[in-house]
C-alpha cells in the first residue's frame, strides 16, 4: 500500500497531476450569475431569504469548559472580530454578504486585514477574486483584477462542493440555469405581446375572391396595421379588417402557455435547489396554519441548521488559528436558541415544567419591561400549592391516595374574588382607563410643541408657530409611556382572565379544583406587552404622519391625529378584553379537564368570517378555521382580531 508524505503541507496525488495543474472552468464566470441574481426575481427571492434569516440570528463565542459546562467570551478577539469584521460593517451585513455569496456563486471570500493591531476581514466580491495555479487540493495564490496576489492563509475562502477539485464551489444556478433560462424566454415574449397591444402573434387571411390589391393599397393596409403595434401610436386599439379578412392567432395564448403556473414552478424549483419549505417564500397553495408553523421549525433545523454549522466550523478553522491569545476550546456557535423558543406563553410552562417551581423573581419581570429594580424583588416567591418533593411542578398534581381522578396540577380549591365584576364592567373600564391615558399622552405631546402658539399676535398679525420635530420630543418619552402601559393592561388584564375563567368554572367546576389565577399571570404581562407595543406604535405613526405632512396647519393637523388616537384606544380596548377574557376561559376549561371548545359569534354587526364560525367546534388544543385559537388571539391575523366580541363555550366528550 502506498502512502503520500508530506512536510508540512499536502501535497499532489494522483497519476499525471502536476503541481500547475487547475481543473478546466468549464462553469459560468462570476458575472453571469450577478446577471441572474439581477434579472431572475425568484433567484433574488430564495437567497435573500436565506441571507437574512441567517444574518439575524445572531453569533456568539464560546470557551468549552468541560462536556457539560462552558462560558460567553464577549471580550475574546473572535467575539470582536464577529461583531465588527470592519469599520462601518455591522454583524448583520458580514453575514448576510457572505451567506449570499455562497448562495448564488458557491464561493464567498473575505481578505484578512490588520487594522490597528486587530485583525478584521474585508469581504470581497467573488468577480473580483479567484484561485490561481496550485492544484485541485489548494490554489497558489488568490489574485484580484489589479493583479494583487494574496496566499492561502491571507484569505477567508468559504466555498460549496464540486465533484472536480477541492479549490471551490458549483453554485446551484448552474442546476437551475435551463429553467431559468425558459422563464427569462418566456418573459421575453409575453413583453413582446404587451408591446404588440396585447395580441398574440398571428397571421391574417384574405379571401381568395377579394378584389387584387395593387403596391399602393398593399402599402395603406402595411402603414395601418403596423400602428397597432409598438410605437404606432394606436397600440391596445381595434384595428378594421378589409374584405372579409381575419385574423388566426398561430401561437399559445396566455392560458395555454400557463404563464401564472410556470412563474410558481421556477420559485418552487428555486426554493427547492436551496432547500426551503415554498409556503416560507410565499408559496401558500397547500399551505395551512399547522404546517406552516412546523416548517418555521424545519426550517432553522434541516433548512438553515447545515448553513450555520458550516459557517461556525469555517469560522474556528479559517479565522481562530490568526488570532492572538489562548484559543482553546473557543468556538463561535449562532444564537439558534432564539428563533426556536417560542412565544411567551410557550416559554413559560416550559419553564415552569423544567424547573418544578417559579422561576423568575419579581425584578428579573421588572426587568423585561424596562423597570427599574425594587427592594425585596430579588427573592422568589413560592405559592403554596408548590413544594419540593410532592410536587414536580406546579403544572402537576400531588399524589392522590383517593382515587379522585387527578387535575392538571394547577393546586387547590380557590374561591371566586368578590371583588371581581362583569366582563362588559371590566372591559368598560379598560376602554375609559385607555383613553384618559391615550388623552393625557397626546396633551402632553402638544403642550410640549406650543399647539397654541399661532393664538399670540405681534401687531394684529396671527403669527404662526413653526413645527418643531415632534418625533424626536415624542421619543424622549418612550420608555416611561410603554411601562405606563403595560402596567395599566396587566392590571385589567389579570381581572379581565380571572372573569373569562370564572365563566368556565362557574360552570363545570365551581370549586376551582385543580385551577390558580397565579399561573395566568406569566402569559398576561406578555400580552400587554404586546398590547402597549403596538399602541404606542400607533400614536407614533400617527405623529409620523403630522410631521411628514408639514405646512402652517400642523397644529390642527396634530390635535386630530390625537383624536384618532383616542379613538383607536376605545377599540384596543376592546379586543385587548376579548383575547384576555378568552385567555381565561381557556386556561379554566383545561384546567377542568373539558376537551372541545365551540366558538360563538357576537357582537350587533360581526365579520363575515366570525359569522360563518358559529357553532365550529374544534378540540382544545387546536385552531379554529380562522387560525385563532380563541377570540381576540393575537396570534392571528390583525382582521380577525379587531374590535371582536365573540365568546367561545366549553364541553367535555362524551
Amino acid at each position: 500500500m502506498a502512502f503520500v508524505v508530506s512536510s508540512g503541507q499536502l501535497a499532489t496525488t494522483g497519476g499525471g497531476v502536476t503541481q500547475g495543474w487547475a481543473p478546466p472552468p468549464l462553469r459560468a464566470a462570476p458575472w453571469e450569475y450577478a446577471a441572474i441574481w439581477r434579472k431572475q426575481p425568484q433567484v433574488r427571492t430564495v437567497i435573500g431569504f436565506l441571507a437574512r434569516n441567517i444574518a439575524s440570528i445572531g453569533i456568539h463565542t464560546f470557551r468549552r469548559l468541560s462536556d457539560t459546562d462552558r462560558e460567553r467570551l464577549s471580550d475574546h478577539p473572535l467575539a470582536e472580530l464577529l461583531n465588527s469584521p470592519l469599520p462601518r460593517v455591522t454583524q448583520y451585513r458580514f453575514i448576510e454578504r457572505l451567506v449570499a455569496d455562497v448562495a448564488l456563486y458557491d464561493d464567498a471570500y473575505g481578505i484578512k486585514l490588520k487594522l490597528n493591531g486587530r485583525l478584521r476581514i474585508l469581504p470581497v466580491p467573488p468577480t473580483l477574486i479567484h484561485p490561481t495555479g496550485g492544484n485541485w487540493i489548494a490554489p497558489e495564490y488568490y489574485q484580484t483584477p489589479g493583479g494583487r496576489q494574496f496566499g492561502p492563509d491571507e484569505v477567508l475562502h468559504i466555498h460549496g462542493y464540486s465533484p472536480g477539485n477541492l479549490v471551490s464551489g458549483s453554485s446551484p444556478i448552474e442546476s437551475l440555469r435551463e429553467l431559468l433560462l425558459e422563464a427569462d424566454e418566456s418573459a421575453k415574449q409575453r413583453a413582446a405581446m404587451w408591446r404588440g397591444g396585447a395580441r398574440m402573434t398571428g397571421v391574417i387571411e384574405r379571401p381568395l375572391d377579394s378584389p387584387e390589391w395593387g403596391e399602393k393599397e398593399k402599402r395603406r393596409f402595411r402603414e395601418m396595421w403596423r400602428a397597432f403595434t409598438q410605437g404606432g401610436g394606436a397600440e391596445g386599439g381595434t384595428p378594421i379588417l378589409e374584405d372579409g379578412m381575419k385574423y388566426v392567432p398561430v401561437g399559445f395564448n396566455p392560458e395555454q402557455a400557463q404563464y401564472i403556473e410556470s412563474r410558481k414552478l421556477t420559485r418552487e424549483e428555486c426554493a427547492a435547489a436551496y432547500y426551503i419549505p415554498p409556503p416560507l417564500i410565499g408559496i401558500l397553495d397547500h399551505a395551512t396554519y399547522s404546517n406552516i408553523k412546523e416548517q418555521h421549525a424545519h426550517l432553522y433545523q434541516d433548512t438553515l441548521g447545515a448553513w450555520l454549522v458550516m459557517m461556525e466550523q469555517e469560522f474556528g478553522a479559517q479565522i481562530l488559528p490568526d488570532l492572538p491569545g489562548d484559543n482553546a476550546g473557543v468556538y463561535a456557535e449562532f444564537n439558534i436558541q432564539s428563533k426556536m423558543r417560542g412565544n411567551f406563553e410557550e416559554q413559560a410552562a416550559a419553564a415552569s415544567t423544567a424547573t418544578g417551581g417559579p422561576w423568575m423573581t419579581r425584578n428579573e419581570q421588572r426587568a423585561r419591561f424596562n423597570l427599574p429594580a425594587i427592594e425585596g424583588g430579588d427573592e422568589l416567591i413560592v405559592p403554596m400549592n408548590v413544594t419540593e418533593g410532592g410536587l414536580a411542578s406546579p403544572r402537576d398534581t400531588a399524589p392522590d391516595s383517593s382515587g379522585v381522578p387527578k387535575s392538571r396540577g394547577r393546586g387547590v380549591k380557590s374561591a371566586r374574588p368578590a371583588s371581581l365584576g362583569t366582563a362588559a364592567g371590566e372591559r368598560d373600564a379598560l376602554s375609559v382607563s385607555l383613553v384618559r391615558w391615550t388623552e393625557k399622552a397626546a396633551r402632553g405631546l402638544m403642550t410640549s410643541a406650543g399647539v397654541k402658539a399661532d393664538a399670540r399676535t405681534e401687531g394684529g398679525v396671527l403669527r404662526k408657530a413653526v413645527m418643531p420635530d415632534l418625533l424626536e420630543m415624542w421619543a424622549a418619552g418612550r420608555e416611561d409611556r410603554l411601562a405606563q402601559l403595560q402596567v395599566l393592561l396587566a392590571d385589567h388584564g389579570f381581572r379581565l382572565a380571572q372573569i373569562g375563567a370564572w365563566d368556565v368554572l362557574d360552570v363545570w367546576n365551581p370549586e376551582a379544583e385543580g385551577w390558580s389565577a397565579d399561573v395566568m399571570f406569566a402569559w398576561i404581562l406578555a400580552a400587554a406587552e404586546t398590547h402597549a407595543e403596538q399602541h404606542e406604535q400607533a400614536g407614533t405613526d400617527a405623529i409620523a404622519a403630522v410631521q411628514e405632512e408639514g405646512g402652517d396647519a400642523w397644529q390642527g393637523a396634530l390635535q386630530t391625529a390625537a383624536a384618532g388616537w383616542a379613538t383607536a384606544a376605545a377599540v384596543r380596548a376592546v379586543t385587548a378584553s376579548t383575547e384576555l377574557k378568552s385567555f381565561g376561559g381557556h386556561d379554566a376549561a383545561g384546567a377542568s379537564g373539558l376537551t372541545r371548545k365551540i366558538w360563538r359569534t357576537g357582537g350587533a354587526n360581526p365579520r363575515p368570517s366570525h359569522k360563518a364560525l358559529d357553532g365550529e367546534t374544534v378540540s382544545l388544543d387546536d385552531v379554529f378555521g380562522n387560525g385563532l385559537r380563541w377570540p381576540g388571539d393575537s396570534g392571528g391575523e390583525t382582521k380577525e382580531l379587531v374590535n371582536c366580541k365573540c365568546d367561545l363555550d366549553y364541553a367535555k366528550e362524551g
